[in-house]
């Protein structure tokens, strides 16, 4: 159930899409595998299977949970280093903590969203809070990586925290949708994160059987990954459910449909929209490094392990390092895959 909801929809401001304008077309949906991240806390891969191309300038999508957990259950991930791109964690339930080792960092819970700017490089920690691990309860949220052009990769790291009431609060023209702008612009409405890559990133819910056309720059990607419920994208009315990613072309409004008929356990529909201004850079990617060669990439690691990214700080107690050089000193071991389970080799594009 999204935390973030209004009393009275018929009070907010109204999105009214030009009839006249063009809808974009549906040119794949994609059905998110389901994995484990961190410590263990399970986790949908919304890009998987989607050519980067059409994901430009977003990198990596996890939707985590939804999970009810029992006391003792809740699970986070150890410290890790990031450079080159942008981390938004958007939690819809629960609770979680963050921690940079450049002092950034805060509690974040229902509807509030993190922003981190890794640049040069960084180390953070993510965890569910010492009395969250104790009770157990729900958790459900996303983490998106935002993608750096080359010459932002080593800009100073940064930390953006956006509380719930932050949030842009808009209707669909007949106000059977909530939209929430968390950051860029809808229809001359601004989201409160800032961001280095223009982008806009927008959690709406629609009544069963509404319809939502959406205004969105022509420059711009645009991806609907649905939480919940079933529904259609498209004029072509092409069906989406539950975990499912539709990558639209071609066009100036998003066109999405809840059906009728939802299930109780989800009356409504709920989708992440997200679009961006393509930087259309070659990506070289491996772990928690997102450069533009296989140099730059390897050169992340050696930095890390040198200690240029900083140390944890000393409250903290470091068990294991999180990625290790293999005995030989020429190949790189150790859990990658354990740091946000991106590629265990490099991906170039």
């Amino acid at each position: 159930m999204p935390a973030v909801t209004v009393a009275d929809i018929t009070i907010l401001p109204r999105v009214v899409a030009d009839p006249t304008a063009k809808a974009r077309r549906v040119k794949s949906i994609t059905t998110a595998p389901q994995g484990f991240e961190g410590e263990g806390f399970p986790v949908r891969r919304a890009f998987a299977g989607v050519d980067l191309a059409d994901l430009d300038p977003f990198i990596h999508l996890d939707q985590m949970g939804e999970v009810e957990y029992a006391p003792g259950e809740p699970k986070g991930t150890p410290w890790h280093p990031h450079r080159g791109f942008e981390t938004v964690t958007y939690i819809i339930d629960g609770i979680f903590d963050h921690k940079d080792n450049h002092g950034g960092g805060g509690t974040i819970t229902n509807g509030d969203t993190q922003w981190m700017t890794a640049g040069a490089g960084i180390l953070h920690i993510e965890t569910p809070p010492e009395h969250l691990v104790v009770s157990g309860g729900l958790f459900h949220g996303f983490q998106l990586w935002v993608n750096l052009p080359a010459a932002k990769k080593w800009s100073q790291p940064a930390y953006q925290d956006i509380r719930a009431n932050d949030v842009a609060l808009l209707a669909s023209h007949d106000g059977g949708t909530l939209l929430r702008v968390i950051a860029g612009e809808v229809a001359g409405h601004s989201g409160p994160g800032s961001t280095q890559t223009p982008i806009t990133l927008v959690h709406a819910t629609l009544a069963p059987g509404a319809e939502l056309r959406l205004p969105w720059r022509q420059d711009y990607n645009s991806l609907v990954y649905t939480l919940n419920g079933h529904g259609s994208v498209g004029e072509s009315a092409q069906p989406i459910g539950m975990g499912q990613l539709a990558v639209l072309v071609d066009g100036d409004t998003l066109v999405i449909k809840a059906d009728p008929t939802q299930e109780s356990r989800s009356p409504s529909m709920d989708v992440l929209i997200l679009g961006g201004q393509p930087i259309r850079e070659t990506v070289a990617w491996m772990g928690p490094f997102v450069m533009n060669t296989k140099a730059e990439v390897l050169q992340a690691f050696e930095d890390f392990q040198r200690g240029l990214l900083g140390t944890v700080p000393a409250e903290h107690a470091v068990t294991k390092n999180p990625l290790q050089r293999s005995g030989d000193g020429s190949k790189l071991s150790g859990d990658i895959r354990g740091v946000h389970n991106t590629p265990n080799k490099i991906e170039e594009s």
